[in-house]
């Protein structure tokens, strides 16, 4: 039996699922309230306990979600039964990926999106589990290969091995945990040691440009002394085209149907490794254009009169490039844009660049902390200290109140920024439109 300490977290539901679907009996704890990733636990018949010291079985194998310290109940409880084999979430993935042919997706920014994008690129070739960040899983009994996301929060993905690792970015974040740049760039360094094949990184950010490699590893963008880069570029509405080139060789054009230099960065890091494994363009071509954002990355609805976007974001690079292309895809609309924060530490640091990122949208409202793990490392602040650096911001009541407020911007774009729970008063102010 498996038992998941935490077991709605996003990783935590889709490991779960997987593990069942293996045939195995599953079931875990959480909070009472509801989270999109225990749909698929539902579905599944995977039994949810609220959290009690109580609920731990017997030999059982007790896989402990990350923001669940040493000191909580459940955790001393399972760690004190001589029965139980205990892991981290990471330390048991680590193992879990022995029995594939691994893909590792990291970077401070779109590990998701490009996880996503590998997944079914290389899915296209060959059997092909996953695991994402959105709380996505699957796997079969015959997958030959694993594509995931190798998360840096804590050194985590320093217990992974994988046969190919792709680097989208390195940009400090984590700032409870990690010392300074360089602290957070040596991490990396560490990771990319552990690749047992080739590592793909993006040649035109400075961090991982400074990395060194003990196997094969291949830069790629849009700078021409990249290996791997894209030349001729051409951006429409209906999407991209471009030359992919390869050490001043063009290779094949690419039509794609999105649009982003974001995005761009994204896909050129999976059709890099597709291409070094040697698989077709023209399918790797076709299986992108069949690509489906993952949940909560840029999802727009349109409700009534009304845009909802709901977005991941939560790092001030990721806000100003989420409130820049909304304002690119509805320039006729206001742009309202609600942000709810994902630990103190990294609003303190980040203060003045939050500030200037959300000052971009047309109104903002900030949600405060809520999470379990917001202010695990004692640092004590609420959202009034980013609202006092930000002029015209609005901190609102996660409540109906706070839906009420939000729906005399009928018509606007809704622009709702979270790593956290916050689709539940997007969901509420509907009711008000």
């Amino acid at each position: 039996m498996y038992y998941f300490i935490g077991i709605k977290g996003t990783g935590m539901a889709a490991l779960a699922a997987m593990l069942h679907d293996l045939g195995n009996e599953v079931c875990g704890s959480d909070l009472e309230k509801h989270f999109f990733t225990e749909d698929d636990l539902i579905k599944r018949g995977i039994e949810i306990y609220p959290f009690s010291k109580d609920n731990i079985p017997d030999n059982a194998t007790i896989i402990i979600g990350n923001a669940f310290l040493e000191d909580f109940e459940e955790v001393k409880a399972a760690r004190a039964n001589p029965t139980c084999t205990c892991y981290r979430y990471h330390e048991f993935l680590g193992k879990f990926l022995e029995g594939y042919t691994s893909v590792a997706i990291a970077g401070s920014h779109g590990k998701t999106t490009t996880t996503t994008m590998a997944k079914t690129v290389i899915g296209a070739f060959k059997n092909t589990a996953y695991l994402i960040g959105d709380g996505e899983g699957h796997v079969e009994e015959d997958s030959e290969y694993f594509c995931f996301e190798a998360d840096e929060f804590r050194r985590h993905f320093a217990k992974y091995y994988p046969d190919y690792a792709i680097i989208n970015n390195i940009e400090i974040d984590h700032v409870d945990y990690f010392r300074d740049e360089d602290d957070y760039f040596n991490a990396y360094q560490e990771f990319v040691g552990n690749v047992k094949g080739a590592v793909f990184y993006n040649g035109d950010d400075e961090w991982c440009r400074k990395l060194t490699f003990s196997t094969p590893a291949f830069s790629f963008g849009f700078s021409k002394d990249n290996d791997f880069y894209i030349d001729n570029l051409e951006e429409s509405e209906r999407g991209s085209s471009f030359d992919l080139c390869f050490k001043g060789s063009t290779l094949f054009r690419y039509h794609l149907g999105f649009v982003g230099t974001h995005l761009l960065y994204d896909a050129l890091g999976v059709i890099s490794l597709a291409t070094t494994l040697t698989f077709d363009p023209m399918k790797i071509e076709a299986a992108l254009n069949r690509y489906v954002g993952p949940k909560r990355r840029y999802v727009v609805e349109h409700y009534k009169d009304s845009i909802f976007v709901d977005d991941y974001a939560h790092h001030p690079t990721e806000v100003k490039v989420t409130i820049e292309a909304t304002k690119k895809r509805f320039p006729d609309r206001e742009v309202v844009a609600i942000f709810k924060p994902h630990r103190a530490s990294r609003v303190k640091y980040f203060v003045q660049d939050f500030a200037d990122a959300l000052s971009l949208a047309d109104k903002v409202y900030l949600l405060d902390f809520t999470s379990i793990d917001d202010k695990q490392d004692g640092t004590d602040i609420d959202i009034h200290y980013l609202a006092e650096r930000l002029e015209g911001s609005v901190v609102l009541p996660e409540d109906e109140e706070g839906a009420k407020i939000l729906s005399a911007h009928k018509g606007a774009v809704y622009l709702f920024m979270s790593s956290k729970d916050i689709y539940n008063i997007a969901e509420m102010t509907k009711k008000y439109l």
